[in-house]
């Protein structure tokens, strides 16, 4: 894509918080990875993200929501679709999630973000470098996506 034309698009993208609120309700995941890491004490590696998917005919939307926030990337997601991605528990902690418990999701996405919150937070403390912390956020990811309540 024409850095130019990002650029300028971007610019002249201002987003307001309720117009990405619905977005992502639509569109975003919120999303807790556990993946093996021998590595790692416990043998495996807690992943949080917050992720908007989008074709690549519309990745301005996704450059604007990375300047909004302020954070996170734009990588190519796989064939045509692109996607907005933030990691980093930081960013996560500091910017997003300030952001979705200041403007309330209006779908059941609100849920998963309650507990994906919940699993910011328990990592912010280090739980996830514990036994018992590991497994509550196991219990607590193994609940989420699937529209079940709090």
């Amino acid at each position: 894509m024409d850095q130019y034309k990002s650029f300028h698009c971007i610019n002249a993208m201002q987003l307001q918080a309720q117009w990405i609120v619905g977005f992502v309700d639509g569109e975003g995941c919120f999303h807790i990875g556990i993946h093996k890491n021998q590595k790692l004490a416990l043998g495996y590696q807690v992943l949080p993200q917050f992720t908007v998917v989008q074709h690549e005919r519309d990745i301005n939307v996704l450059y604007a929501l990375k300047n909004f926030f302020q954070c996170g990337v734009v990588r190519r997601n796989h064939g045509n679709l692109w996607c907005y991605r933030v990691r980093s528990i930081h960013h996560l902690h500091e910017s997003i999630l300030p952001f979705f418990e200041k403007h309330k999701l209006k779908t059941q996405k609100n849920i998963n973000f309650l507990k994906f919150r919940r699993v910011i937070f328990l990592m912010k403390k280090g739980e996830h470098l514990t036994q018992q912390g590991f497994e509550r956020i196991q219990k607590i990811q193994s609940q989420m996506n699937k529209n079940k309540s709090i």
